[in-house]
């Protein structure tokens, strides 16, 4: 057999193999499609309707509109964004400490940073309640905010430290002989050269926080200030659950996921491809 021959069965065999990939991952959201286009009837029968005929588009709009989905969105919307500039902001400006600065103690403090991405989240939820509930902020946003302004979390400190470390310090050197402090170089220098890394911190950042639903839980107790995954669980009674609703809800929730990914996917894939390029 001949080599283009051998390497067009490699690539045929790869490809289908990334093809059954691709829809073992994509089913999930193509059963939440399906399901939120059934009526109620139709949903656990067996063989299952894989394409319900006719499909009820309606279940959508009235998903929408048979809890406050709107002012969910709002608070989303306001809690997301706002942790959003927080993350940003703040990780960059810490990693930009630990991959520009020399300052006493530097390296010990990025390993204790590091050491913290050991600690389960689930371990720190009782000390901040305590924290917050002494501070008067249970039920507010404060919590859903508040931690984004303090670090921006170790991960992305990391994920931009090390692309800090693929930016030649000798902008810097010629940024200080122009009479740039250490902040102008971190701000007007480095910074709008950081797109990719921080597109991939802000899809991180922005899933995380969109599909947020314990802490939201834990501290929200007003309905009106409900975020959208927890006005997903309305969907769910005592005694049954509106699948096809819930199904509508979730993939509507789901929708500006994707779509954000799909439009930054070439800065996030580039941001993470480089991080690890120097040390």
């Amino acid at each position: 057999m001949r080599k283009k021959e051998f390497d067009l069965i490699v690539n045929a065999i790869y490809y289908m193999l990334l093809t059954v990939i691709a829809i073992v991952f994509v089913f999930p959201t193509f059963w939440m499609v399906t399901t939120a286009l059934k009526p109620t009837k139709d949903i656990f029968k067996i063989p299952p309707i894989w394409l319900p005929k006719p499909p009820h588009w309606e279940i959508f709009r009235e998903a929408w509109y048979k809890r406050p989905f709107n002012t969910y969105l709002k608070n989303s919307l306001f809690i997301v964004t706002l942790d959003l500039i927080g993350v940003l902001f703040t990780s960059s400006l810490v990693a930009y400490s630990f991959a520009r600065l020399r300052w006493p103690g530097r390296d010990i403090f990025f390993l204790i940073t590091l050491c913290t991405l050991m600690l389960p989240s689930q371990v720190t939820i009782i000390p901040l309640f305590i924290i917050f509930n002494r501070l008067g902020m249970v039920n507010t946003y404060y919590p859903l905010i508040l931690p984004s302004f303090f670090g921006g979390g170790a991960f992305n400190i990391f994920l931009l430290r090390q692309y800090y470390k693929t930016l030649p310090t000798d902008l810097d050197d010629a940024a200080r002989i122009d009479g740039c402090s250490n902040f102008q170089i971190y701000w007007q220098i480095l910074l709008p050269l950081m797109k990719p890394a921080l597109a991939a911190v802000a899809i991180f950042t922005f899933m995380s926080q969109w599909n947020s639903f314990l802490i939201p839980l834990i501290y929200l107790n007003d309905e009106r200030k409900f975020t959208l995954p927890l006005g997903l669980s309305a969907f769910r009674y005592e005694f049954e659950v509106s699948w096809n609703h819930l199904m509508a809800a979730s993939f509507l929730t789901l929708l500006p996921c994707i779509v954000i990914f799909f439009i930054a996917q070439r800065f996030f894939i580039r941001g993470i491809t480089l991080t690890g390029l120097k040390e």
